[in-house]
């Protein structure tokens, strides 16, 4: 007898529709075609186990044959236990196959027939939605983020027998229900940290509110703990809320990955991923034999936070290089070619030099003559080239630590910034470009006009201070983001003047 029933592969951040045909004839042997790899293969032993365990039985003296359709498209991980198990029951005439041509059915098996955990229930509830389908059953545990997906059924099970009470009538399973506007106002703003919390360093939070409003990554530069690490863990509690549609791309990223929740049903914060710096070039950008997001997908839509960046492998920084341009990371194998989403903001911390007191106001650099300059060329021109903001980072004095004084809470400097950013998405309507980080170098000159007075001091400055020659667009668009920050249309000769402030590394003989 031959039934058909449906699951789905996850590729990328999107899924296709599989199907699971199985066909039981006379003869005593066990076929698995339809590229399966051998995590999908030994489904076998999985749900053999399963079946008997709830007191059914396998097929005694008959071939099964079990098709992953289309066969051309390699079938990946332990998800298909649960519907390979519902084919065979359902062509051995165990169960009424009609029962499930309506669902998408996805679920590893214990031996027991307990149901576990898997990974992309996001995508494949979307998937099953676009396809038409009635429903889908996926494990308990992942019951909540498929339920986002609203116009389906999305039942969660525990056990197989579960499923088998479910298929003929009995049960009392209801569909799970998710309230996406109520999920996603209750926690879109519910961080624990907040900019408060950091004492003193009140450049440096201004360098960050820049930096939030216009989109820009930062490079902070300092002795080892004055501050860095705290700081830029409260940069996504000044960032723009996330929007319905941007919270949904996160949840499917970290979905796939799976890295959500039991409990989570929608990412309605801003992600902020620290990677140590040990970290492997695959990991960061993803990959792998069976690609999966690397940690610059994981942080898409939020901040990527990368401590003591000059110990990070020169393999690792530079393939940031495209994402950082593209914000999309594509990965090509043989066979097939996936991409991941990777917009974010990149923000990097540093020590000064390797003993991390070069230019430090009390304590003396040990270093020997040279060794500044060559700890600070780990990090090679085209990535700099990708950070807008350079900034100082100095100890605080101990009057600061001490002062009981109230400081700005992140909410203020997030209201600041959100209308910044509506500003930026008002002038590039109808581009490719939200904020103004993204401007283009041929771009500069349409949106960051600067006048006669402005441009005498960036002469002055880029022949005093020894500037580079890339520093002059990044000054530009950071003027553009101040300029928007103090309601502007016109790029002023204040808004220059703090922009040249935050290009610490081009200046000549900064690390003399």
């Amino acid at each position: 007898m031959l039934v058909k029933n449906f699951g789905c592969a996850v590729f990328g951040v999107d899924a296709t529709i599989i199907t699971v045909e199985t066909n039981i004839v006379s003869g005593g042997l066990f076929f698995m075609v339809g590229l399966p790899d051998n995590a999908v293969k030994e489904s076998h032993q999985r749900v053999s186990a399963a079946i008997k365990n709830i007191g059914f039985h396998m097929p005694r003296g008959r071939e099964i044959t079990i098709n992953l359709a289309p066969a051309d498209i390699r079938k990946e991980g332990t998800a298909y236990d649960l519907p390979i198990a519902l084919g065979i029951l359902g062509a051995s005439g165990q169960l009424d196959a009609s029962r499930f041509s309506d669902l998408v059915v996805m679920g590893e098996l214990s031996l027991d027939g307990e149901v576990r955990p898997i990974k992309g229930a996001l995508p494949i509830a979307l998937e099953a939605k676009k396809q038409g389908f009635q429903g889908v059953i996926v494990p308990l545990a992942n019951a909540r983020e498929a339920a986002i997906v609203q116009g389906i059924d999305v039942i969660g099970v525990e056990h197989l027998s579960q499923v088998m009470d479910l298929m003929e009538g009995r049960g009392d399973l209801e569909p799970t229900r998710v309230d996406i506007s109520a999920e996603f106002d209750a926690h879109s703003s519910s961080y624990i940290d907040d900019l408060s919390d950091v004492k003193g360093q009140e450049n440096i939070k201004r360098a960050f509110e820049i930096a939030a409003a216009g989109g820009h990554n930062v490079l902070l530069i300092g002795p080892p703990g004055a501050g860095k690490t705290m700081i830029a863990k409260r940069l996504p509690t000044i960032l723009p809320p996330l929007n319905i549609d941007e919270a949904l791309e996160t949840t499917k990223i970290h979905s796939v990955a799976g890295k959500l929740h039991q409990n989570d049903a929608l990412l309605s914060t801003r992600p902020f991923r620290s990677p140590h710096h040990t970290i492997s070039d695959v990991a960061l950008v993803g990959g792998g034999s069976y690609p999966q997001p690397g940690e610059i997908s994981m942080a898409h839509n939020g901040v990527l936070f990368l401590d003591e960046l000059p110990e990070f492998k020169r393999t690792v920084l530079e393939v940031m290089r495209q994402p950082l341009e593209d914000r999309v990371v594509t990965i090509s194998r043989a066979k097939f070619t996936v991409e991941y989403p990777a917009s974010f903001m990149l923000v990097a911390a540093m020590n000064p030099c390797p003993c991390g007191f070069h230019n430090h106001p009390e304590r003396e650099c040990v270093c020997a003559p040279g060794v500044v300059q060559k700890y600070l060329n780990k990090i090679s021109g085209p990535l700099l080239d990708r950070i807008d903001i350079h900034i100082e980072v100095t100890p605080v004095a101990f009057t600061e630590l001490a002062s009981e004084r109230q400081t700005e809470k992140s909410e203020s400097v997030r209201e600041r910034v959100v209308q910044a950013r509506k500003v930026q998405e008002q002038r590039y309507r109808g581009t490719k470009m939200h904020s103004n980080a993204q401007i283009s170098t041929q771009q500069l000159r349409k949106y960051c006009r600067v006048d006669a007075t402005g441009q005498a001091l960036l002469q002055k400055a880029m022949e005093r201070l020894g500037l580079s020659a890339r520093a002059y667009d990044r000054i530009l668009k950071v003027a553009r983001t101040i300029a928007d920050l103090a309601g502007s249309n016109d790029i002023r000769t204040e808004h220059l003047a703090e922009a040249i402030q935050y290009r610490s590394l081009d200046r000549e003989g900064w690390a003399s």
